[in-house]
């Protein structure tokens, strides 16, 4: 009983080390801006210049580039607190895997520039190490934060630039749908006409007239085709079985999903799904 009873005291032990242990790692930051700065050290505005900069890369290129700023990574290495930060972030797109972060750990005069799958041959590790080496860290070492971080994400663009890379998704007729920003004309023209052609043509027969004539809506204004058949199907089953407007308004919410899909709604920001394999470079000021 006795070695029973030390066995149980020492895996008890063991487990309190480890939760303690993984209560002292510093927290990742949730992922609302392409800049996060938990230092203070750049003002609003200049967080402001580099997340337009890097949105608008976005918006051409497809690719996903972050900054973080962090007091500390300690107890850990920046490069174990940065891929914590890339696998909980999954910045770039899924399958392309085309995000990149660039993180500062300012008490600890570290930085790293961590690199998904699908840019590791462009922004490699040697290219990496030249950025922070030539670019950054002789601004960082003049104080001038703001100026190492801009010119870091220029040069990082500038690189990830000449990667080949699938173009960003645009909202063409094979494209993504988005089914909640139609949904308001869809209901609209299913309330209107439902009760007419249930009784001219019947509850069935009308059903499959309004069916089809919200499918054609969604085609001329040219969503994708999963949408156009989500909008067929809509209208027909509230033609088949609707008793009023209210009730579906109620029930779907329209007019409280606003932004419809993506990532981190209007105004937010989040990463597309990519993955890391540790691939990078670290420096130190």
């Amino acid at each position: 009983m006795k070695v029973f009873g030390r066995l149980f005291a020492l895996i008890v032990t063991l487990a309190l080390l480890g939760s303690a242990g993984a209560a002292g790692e510093v927290a990742v930051p949730t992922l609302t801006a392409r800049v996060t700065d938990q230092t203070a050290t750049l003002t609003p505005d200049q967080i402001e210049s580099i997340g337009q900069t890097l949105e608008a890369f976005e918006a051409r290129k497809g690719t996903q580039i972050a900054v973080l700023i962090v007091p500390t990574t300690e107890p850990e290495t920046i490069e174990q607190y940065s891929l914590r930060v890339v696998e909980q972030w999954k910045l770039g797109r899924r399958q392309v895997d085309d995000g990149a972060l660039l993180i500062v750990a300012k008490n600890d005069r570290t930085l790293r520039i961590e690199v998904g799958y699908g840019l590791e041959g462009a922004l490699n590790d040697a290219i990496s190490n030249r950025i922070i080496r030539e670019t950054i860290i002789p601004r960082f070492r003049e104080n001038d934060f703001y100026g190492g971080i801009a010119a870091g994400v220029d040069q990082m663009i500038r690189v990830a630039d000449g990667e080949p890379l699938p173009p960003p998704q645009t909202r063409t007729r094979g494209g993504s749908p988005d089914v909640w920003k139609l949904a308001p004309v869809i209901f609209m023209l299913a309330v209107a006409l439902a009760g007419v052609l249930r009784s001219a043509f019947g509850r069935l027969p009308g059903a499959v007239i309004a069916g089809g004539g919200a499918a054609l809506i969604a085609w001329l204004l040219a969503t994708g085709i999963a949408a156009v058949a989500a909008a067929g199907l809509i209208a027909f089953l509230f033609t088949l079985f609707g008793t009023g407007m209210g009730a579906y308004v109620g029930t779907y919410g329209i007019g409280h999903h606003r932004g419809g899909f993506g990532r981190g709604g209007r105004g937010g920001f989040g990463g597309g799904g990519g993955s890391f394999g540790g691939g990078g470079a670290s420096g130190r000021w």
